[in-house]
Formats: C-alpha cells, sequence, structure tokens
C-alpha cells in the first residue's frame, strides 16, 4: 500500500463536508501485472438527476524542491490513471486536488493556465486548515 499525501485525510474530510460518501480509500487500479493506487474514491446521489455521480480524486501536496517538478509529476501520474480509469471503464471522473496556495502560485499563472485551457486536467482546490473545498475546475 503507497504512503498517504499529508493531505489525504484533509481533502478526504473535506468531500465527506459536501456529502460525498467515501468508498474506496485508496481505489485500486491493476493493469496487467501493475498495482496502482488512486487515493480515494467518492459517490454522491444527485438528486435532481437520479444518479449517483463517482469520481476518483489523487492529493498533491506540492512540497519539494521545485513545484514545477511536482507539477510535471503530478500531470503524469493524473494523466497515466486516467486512461487506466477510462480503460477499465469505471465510470469515475478524475481529479486531482491540491491545495488553494498552489492552486494560485501555479494555476493562476500561464503555466497552469495552459493545462486548464487545454481541459488537461480537473481540480479539486481546497483550504488544508478549514478542511473544505474552495472550488471544483473541469
Amino acid at each position: 500500500m503507497p504512503a498517504k499525501d499529508i493531505f489525504h485525510d484533509c481533502v478526504k474530510n473535506a468531500l465527506i463536508k459536501e456529502g460525498w460518501t467515501i468508498t474506496e480509500d485508496p481505489l485500486s487500479l491493476k493493469i496487467g501485472k501493475k498495482d496502482l493506487f488512486v487515493d480515494l474514491a467518492a459517490e454522491k446521489l444527485l438528486i435532481a438527476e437520479k444518479q449517483n455521480r463517482r469520481i476518483a480524486v489523487e492529493i498533491k501536496s506540492f512540497i519539494g524542491t521545485s513545484e514545477v517538478e511536482d507539477l510535471k509529476n503530478a500531470l503524469g501520474q493524473y494523466i497515466l490513471y486516467e486512461k487506466i480509469i477510462k480503460r477499465q471503464s469505471l465510470g469515475r471522473v478524475l481529479y486531482l486536488a491540491i491545495r488553494d496556495a498552489i492552486y494560485r502560485k501555479l494555476f493562476m499563472e500561464e503555466i497552469g493556465q495552459i493545462l486548464l485551457e487545454e481541459n488537461t486536467v480537473r481540480l479539486i482546490v481546497f483550504d488544508p486548515e478549514k478542511e473544505v473545498i474552495i472550488q471544483w475546475i473541469g
């Protein structure tokens, strides 16, 4: 089992506060002989649509020596997981969960904007101190 991100419980609590049910912690993906793990899987009943919304969430702290290196690594992992989830027809939408400070540093700048403009990544932006989700993007 992989180590949990330092903000794992924070994001989990924020999702629960918004009415999400955590269904897997972590979500196991098997591709060939490789086992991979997405941090969380969750569901939420959408009353108006009478169906469940299903998501997978990869949480990244961005506490390495370079935020750009952390972004490249997170993006590579995100794309790999997204492709596996799609191939396995899991019916989940993948999100990358990041702190509001990282969103402001990277995604409000040109480097992050090109990822958002091209719909390359979906984000959950959270406040780690209040354990709340600030915004969903994508």
